[in-house]
């Protein structure tokens, strides 16, 4: 599958939208970096389950793809 650039969302494990980071974002890597600055912030605070985010890029279809789970946001848990 290639990418395009386009429409990319943050998303809980299962799914659904990510409950702080629901927004749309025009790139992956600007999804990315919310992603790291939330869990390296705010996130810090939150249980595993809500620091384990997905991103999602919509497809040419209008359904929804994960593409990337940011590993830093798992990763300060084990600190």
């Amino acid at each position: 599958m290639t990418l395009q650039r386009g429409l990319y969302r943050l998303v809980a494990l299962d799914g659904s939208p990510h409950p702080v980071l629901d927004a749309p974002y025009e790139s992956i890597e600007a999804a990315i970096n919310a992603a790291k600055q939330w869990c390296n912030g705010q996130g810090l605070n939150c249980s595993l389950s809500q620091r384990a985010i997905g991103v999602e890029v919509m497809t040419h279809s209008g359904s929804w793809r994960t593409v990337e789970y940011p590993q830093n946001c798992l990763a300060s848990s084990l600190i």
